[in-house]
Protein backbone atom coordinates (compact mmCIF):
# COMPACT_ATOMS: atom_id res chain seq x y z
CA UNK A 1 0.00 0.00 0.00
CA UNK A 2 2.87 2.38 1.02
CA UNK A 3 4.79 1.71 -2.34
CA UNK A 4 0.62 2.59 -4.68
CA UNK A 5 0.53 5.61 -2.70
CA UNK A 6 4.14 6.86 -3.35
CA UNK A 7 3.57 6.04 -6.95
CA UNK A 8 0.50 7.83 -6.88
CA UNK A 9 1.90 10.86 -5.25
CA UNK A 10 4.79 10.60 -7.57
CA UNK A 11 2.23 10.61 -11.00
CA UNK A 12 0.38 13.21 -9.18
CA UNK A 13 3.44 15.59 -9.47
CA UNK A 14 4.37 14.31 -12.42
CA UNK A 15 1.41 15.49 -14.11
CA UNK A 16 1.14 18.79 -11.63
CA UNK A 17 5.18 19.38 -13.71
CA UNK A 18 3.90 19.09 -17.16
CA UNK A 19 0.34 20.92 -16.92
CA UNK A 20 2.42 23.75 -15.36
CA UNK A 21 5.04 23.09 -18.12
CA UNK A 22 2.00 23.41 -20.68
CA UNK A 23 0.74 26.51 -19.42
CA UNK A 24 3.96 28.18 -19.50
CA UNK A 25 4.40 26.91 -23.05
CA UNK A 26 0.82 28.10 -24.59
CA UNK A 27 0.11 31.61 -25.58
CA UNK A 28 -1.36 33.86 -23.24
CA UNK A 29 -5.19 34.05 -23.48
CA UNK A 30 -6.34 37.43 -25.25
CA UNK A 31 -9.98 37.22 -26.37
CA UNK A 32 -12.65 39.92 -26.94
CA UNK A 33 -16.85 38.35 -26.40
CA UNK A 34 -19.21 40.47 -27.84
CA UNK A 35 -23.12 39.66 -26.60
CA UNK A 36 -26.04 39.75 -27.31
CA UNK A 37 -25.09 35.83 -27.24
CA UNK A 38 -26.61 33.57 -30.45
CA UNK A 39 -28.81 30.63 -28.93
CA UNK A 40 -26.83 28.03 -28.12
CA UNK A 41 -27.02 24.72 -26.31
CA UNK A 42 -24.71 24.70 -23.70
CA UNK A 43 -26.04 21.56 -21.32
CA UNK A 44 -23.39 19.24 -23.05
CA UNK A 45 -20.60 21.57 -22.41
CA UNK A 46 -21.69 21.83 -18.59
CA UNK A 47 -21.96 17.60 -18.25
CA UNK A 48 -18.66 17.19 -19.53
CA UNK A 49 -17.62 19.23 -17.38
CA UNK A 50 -19.45 18.31 -14.29
CA UNK A 51 -18.57 14.35 -15.14
CA UNK A 52 -14.99 15.30 -15.42
CA UNK A 53 -14.18 14.94 -19.31
CA UNK A 54 -16.31 12.20 -19.80
CA UNK A 55 -18.47 12.36 -23.00
CA UNK A 56 -22.25 13.55 -22.42
CA UNK A 57 -25.33 12.56 -23.57
CA UNK A 58 -26.62 14.51 -26.42
CA UNK A 59 -29.32 16.94 -24.48
CA UNK A 60 -32.32 16.42 -26.82
CA UNK A 61 -33.17 20.50 -26.63
CA UNK A 62 -33.86 22.38 -29.97
CA UNK A 63 -31.38 24.67 -29.21
CA UNK A 64 -27.99 24.57 -32.17
CA UNK A 65 -25.12 23.46 -31.10
CA UNK A 66 -21.69 24.96 -31.85
CA UNK A 67 -19.49 27.51 -30.33
CA UNK A 68 -21.32 31.31 -29.04
CA UNK A 69 -19.89 33.92 -26.67
CA UNK A 70 -21.61 32.24 -23.67
CA UNK A 71 -20.03 29.09 -24.28
CA UNK A 72 -16.78 30.38 -24.89
CA UNK A 73 -17.44 32.45 -21.12
CA UNK A 74 -18.06 28.92 -19.95
CA UNK A 75 -15.01 27.08 -21.03
CA UNK A 76 -12.69 30.49 -19.63
CA UNK A 77 -14.96 29.81 -16.26
CA UNK A 78 -14.37 25.95 -16.41
CA UNK A 79 -10.68 25.85 -16.61
CA UNK A 80 -10.17 27.02 -12.83
CA UNK A 81 -8.66 24.60 -10.96
CA UNK A 82 -7.44 26.37 -7.93
CA UNK A 83 -9.58 29.13 -7.72
CA UNK A 84 -12.18 31.84 -8.56
CA UNK A 85 -13.22 35.44 -7.61
CA UNK A 86 -16.36 37.43 -8.85
CA UNK A 87 -17.35 40.41 -8.30
CA UNK A 88 -20.82 41.74 -10.18
CA UNK A 89 -23.15 43.52 -9.86
CA UNK A 90 -26.28 41.34 -10.76
CA UNK A 91 -26.04 37.34 -11.29
CA UNK A 92 -29.18 35.54 -12.73
CA UNK A 93 -28.02 33.73 -15.27
CA UNK A 94 -28.86 29.68 -14.83
CA UNK A 95 -25.88 28.51 -17.01
CA UNK A 96 -23.22 30.65 -15.48
CA UNK A 97 -24.51 29.91 -11.87
CA UNK A 98 -24.48 26.48 -12.18
CA UNK A 99 -20.65 26.41 -14.08
CA UNK A 100 -19.66 28.33 -10.62
CA UNK A 101 -21.57 25.29 -8.27
CA UNK A 102 -19.83 22.92 -10.66
CA UNK A 103 -16.22 24.59 -9.76
CA UNK A 104 -17.28 24.88 -5.80
CA UNK A 105 -17.76 21.40 -6.12
CA UNK A 106 -14.59 19.96 -7.77
CA UNK A 107 -12.34 21.98 -4.84
CA UNK A 108 -12.08 25.31 -6.70
CA UNK A 109 -12.33 28.15 -3.78
CA UNK A 110 -14.77 30.46 -5.11
CA UNK A 111 -15.57 33.84 -3.10
CA UNK A 112 -18.75 36.10 -4.74
CA UNK A 113 -19.10 39.72 -3.87
CA UNK A 114 -22.34 41.20 -5.09
CA UNK A 115 -24.78 44.28 -4.82
CA UNK A 116 -27.11 43.71 -1.96
CA UNK A 117 -30.14 45.52 -3.55
CA UNK A 118 -29.92 43.18 -6.65
CA UNK A 119 -28.70 39.90 -5.04
CA UNK A 120 -32.49 39.39 -3.79
CA UNK A 121 -34.21 39.94 -6.87
CA UNK A 122 -36.57 37.24 -8.66
CA UNK A 123 -33.89 34.71 -10.31
CA UNK A 124 -30.81 35.64 -8.48
CA UNK A 125 -28.06 33.10 -8.41
CA UNK A 126 -26.75 34.04 -5.15
CA UNK A 127 -29.32 32.50 -2.92
CA UNK A 128 -28.40 29.25 -4.69
CA UNK A 129 -24.34 29.84 -4.09
CA UNK A 130 -24.73 30.66 -0.43
CA UNK A 131 -27.15 27.43 -0.26
CA UNK A 132 -24.50 25.56 -2.03
CA UNK A 133 -21.71 26.57 0.86
CA UNK A 134 -20.16 29.42 -1.17
CA UNK A 135 -19.07 32.52 0.29
CA UNK A 136 -20.70 35.34 -0.59
CA UNK A 137 -20.26 39.21 0.56
CA UNK A 138 -22.00 42.32 -0.26
CA UNK A 139 -22.06 46.06 0.34
CA UNK A 140 -24.19 47.76 2.95
CA UNK A 141 -23.74 51.19 0.81
CA UNK A 142 -26.00 53.73 -0.44
CA UNK A 143 -24.37 53.53 -4.03
CA UNK A 144 -24.05 50.15 -6.64
CA UNK A 145 -21.35 47.77 -5.94
CA UNK A 146 -21.29 47.32 -9.84
CA UNK A 147 -18.21 46.02 -11.00
CA UNK A 148 -18.47 43.10 -13.45
CA UNK A 149 -15.12 40.92 -13.31
CA UNK A 150 -13.79 37.14 -12.07
CA UNK A 151 -10.22 36.36 -11.87
CA UNK A 152 -9.44 32.69 -12.46
CA UNK A 153 -6.95 31.05 -10.83
CA UNK A 154 -5.48 34.32 -10.14
CA UNK A 155 -3.78 34.34 -13.42
CA UNK A 156 -7.20 34.57 -16.24
CA UNK A 157 -9.00 38.41 -16.04
CA UNK A 158 -12.71 38.66 -17.18
CA UNK A 159 -13.95 41.86 -17.28
CA UNK A 160 -16.48 44.10 -19.45
CA UNK A 161 -20.02 45.52 -19.66
CA UNK A 162 -21.71 42.45 -18.89
CA UNK A 163 -23.56 41.52 -16.15
CA UNK A 164 -24.09 37.80 -15.58
CA UNK A 165 -27.64 37.90 -16.36
CA UNK A 166 -29.79 36.34 -18.61
CA UNK A 167 -31.36 39.45 -20.33
CA UNK A 168 -27.66 40.59 -20.82
CA UNK A 169 -26.52 37.67 -21.90
CA UNK A 170 -29.76 37.22 -24.56
CA UNK A 171 -30.53 40.72 -25.42
CA UNK A 172 -28.34 43.03 -24.85
CA UNK A 173 -25.53 45.09 -26.40
CA UNK A 174 -22.74 44.12 -24.48
CA UNK A 175 -18.67 43.20 -24.06
CA UNK A 176 -16.32 40.74 -22.27
CA UNK A 177 -12.30 41.13 -22.70
CA UNK A 178 -10.66 37.51 -21.48
CA UNK A 179 -6.84 37.93 -20.68
CA UNK A 180 -4.06 36.33 -18.85
CA UNK A 181 -2.06 39.11 -18.24
CA UNK A 182 0.03 39.98 -14.76
CA UNK A 183 -0.11 43.34 -15.00
CA UNK A 184 -3.74 43.51 -15.54
CA UNK A 185 -4.87 40.43 -13.31
CA UNK A 186 -3.12 42.12 -10.04
CA UNK A 187 -5.06 45.61 -9.80
CA UNK A 188 -8.44 43.41 -10.26
CA UNK A 189 -7.06 40.90 -7.46
CA UNK A 190 -6.00 43.56 -5.67
CA UNK A 191 -9.36 45.61 -5.94
CA UNK A 192 -11.38 41.84 -4.86
CA UNK A 193 -9.40 41.49 -1.48
CA UNK A 194 -9.90 45.36 -0.49
CA UNK A 195 -13.56 44.94 -1.08
CA UNK A 196 -13.59 41.13 0.00
CA UNK A 197 -12.58 42.83 3.70
CA UNK A 198 -14.63 45.85 3.70
CA UNK A 199 -17.59 43.87 2.94
CA UNK A 200 -16.70 41.31 6.34
CA UNK A 201 -19.90 40.90 8.25
CA UNK A 202 -18.15 41.61 11.01
CA UNK A 203 -18.02 45.13 9.64
CA UNK A 204 -21.41 46.06 8.73
CA UNK A 205 -23.62 48.48 10.69
CA UNK A 206 -27.23 47.34 11.27
CA UNK A 207 -28.04 50.99 13.28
Amino acid sequence: RAGLALAAAAAAAVLALALAAWRRRRPPVREVLFFPSRPSCTEALLAEAAGLGTTARPCPCPLPRGDSSLSRLLRHLLSARRSLEICLFAFSSPQLGRAVQLLHRRGVRVRVVTDAQYMGLPGSQIGLLRHAGIQVRHDQEDGYMHHKFAVVDRRMLITGSLNWTTQAIQNNRENVLVVEDAEYVKPFLDEFERIWEEYNPINYRFF
